[in-house]
């Protein structure tokens, strides 16, 4: 795989202790919620997993603990289960990551340690830094400080309006056979058929969101689904969940324990697929679907005008993301204005495909042709038909998780990820 697995593996348990560090003593549990986990709970499982991959599962080692199991494992455990099991202090918590980290660090120095188990317990520890940082915007707790929080999330850029023209052909959807890491759901590459197609520049801006709530849009029957009706009466929505009302001046929004004036030109965000859907009616625009998406991300012209036979790793080519192209890895707590970050756009001119909020698409989470489980056969499989898949990546998200081909995948009400999306000319 060619990275650098031991420095991945420190700074991945090292953004997880400084998360550890900023819980109050009643926080550890936290309330009983179906979209969260206790964080105590959520501490000992990154641990756990690492443990059961790369020192028992990879080396054969007995285990560290004979309740670990009964403990972590987030596949036998229900989830309502886990505020109520015989959990270890904080301390003795932060000592069996200790000890976990010790023995796999220990494996990488002498060479011994399976590099694919490696980087899948790195990168599954790093889906759980993003999930428990936005678990305290959905709780209302103080922001933690993975790496500087209290940041400018930077200038003022602006709005980002128009479209750009992606022109049609044939897109090798999904990861190619290069050697290095990618997850079961990305594989493999496999030819789809797109026709050219028009896609906005830019994600819907909370401004844009604000115009579809004035018009009536969460009263508008017509505007949704079957489906979203159903949840926006059963959520009782009226306007995005973290919204208030702030008289003349419109809109205020919760960010974390504070209330912030509206930033009009910055991404809309906390969206559920519901919500984007009806937005795209209201507004006579569409969803992409994820080809669409992976093919205005990865996709280049080719010599005859179509889409070239080539993709890109990143949207603005294969070097890897820095803070100049895309705006990632918490280095601020909150998204960037829409045109921020010119030097990020595609070959075809759409900005922050990778990086400041994940973007659903109009796509349920589905296997590729031929798909086979790799062994954390829980990872995708039981997730296929019900979710629906989103691109690109928040600013929370570690850069090294991200490539133009992953796939994430959440139930169309989830409107606890920093999550927004852009829209297709339907």
């Amino acid at each position: 795989m060619g990275d650098d697995l031991l420095g991945w593996a420190k700074d991945a348990r090292a953004r997880t202790l400084r998360l550890a560090a900023t819980l109050d003593p009643d926080q550890l549990l936290g309330p009983m919620l179906r979209i969260v986990n206790p964080p105590l709970w959520e501490l000992g499982h990154v641990g756990w997993f690492q443990e059961k991959w790369v020192l028992r599962h990879a080396a054969g080692r007995r285990p560290l603990r004979p309740d670990g199991d009964a403990l972590w494992d987030s596949i036998a455990i229900p989830h309502d289960s886990r505020w109520s099991l015989p959990l270890p202090t904080l301390a003795g918590t932060l000592e069996y990551l200790a000890e976990v980290q010790d023995g796999v660090e220990r494996l990488l120095r002498r060479g011994d340690a399976d590099p694919y188990f490696v980087a899948l317990t790195v990168l599954h520890e790093d889906m759980h830094a993003e999930a428990m940082t936005f678990s305290r915007q959905t709780l209302g707790w103080r922001p933690p400080d993975p790496r500087g929080a209290g940041q400018s999330a930077g200038p003022a850029a602006g709005d980002l309006a128009g479209d750009v023209e992606v022109p049609g052909g044939t897109l090798r959807l999904g990861a190619e056979e290069d050697g290095r890491f990618v997850f079961d759901n990305e594989k493999w590459a496999h030819p789809v058929a797109l026709a050219p197609f028009r896609i906005a520049r830019a994600p819907v801006t909370q401004a844009e969101f604000a115009r579809f709530v004035a018009d009536g849009g969460y009263r508008r029957r017509e505007l949704w689904s079957e489906a979203g009706w159903r949840w926006r009466e059963a959520a009782q929505a009226a306007h995005p969940v973290y919204w208030e009302p702030d008289g003349a001046a419109g809109w205020r929004r919760r960010d974390f324990d504070r209330l912030v004036p509206l930033e009009p030109d910055r991404p809309m965000v906390h969206a559920c697929w519901f919500e984007a859907d009806a937005f795209c009616r209201w507004a006579g625009r569409r969803l992409p679907t994820e080809a669409e998406w992976e093919a205005a991300a990865a996709g280049e012209r080719g010599s005859d005008g179509r889409l070239a036979p080539s993709k890109r790793r990143y949207p603005w080519g294969d070097v890897a993301p820095s803070p100049s192209l895309a705006h990632l890895d918490a280095r601020a707590l909150a998204p960037l204005d829409v045109a921020a970050l010119p030097a990020g756009e595609s070959a075809f001119g759409c900005r922050q495909l990778l990086g400041n909020v994940w973007e659903w698409t109009a796509s349920p989470f589905l296997p590729y042709p031929g798909f086979v489980p790799d062994p954390y056969r829980e990872y995708s499989q039981p997730w296929f038909g019900d979710h629906v898949v989103l691109r690109g990546g928040s600013f929370a998200t570690p850069a090294r998780l991200l490539r133009n081909t992953w796939r994430n995948f959440y139930t169309p009400d989830r409107r606890d990820p920093w999550a927004g999306f852009r829209t297709c000319a339907a």
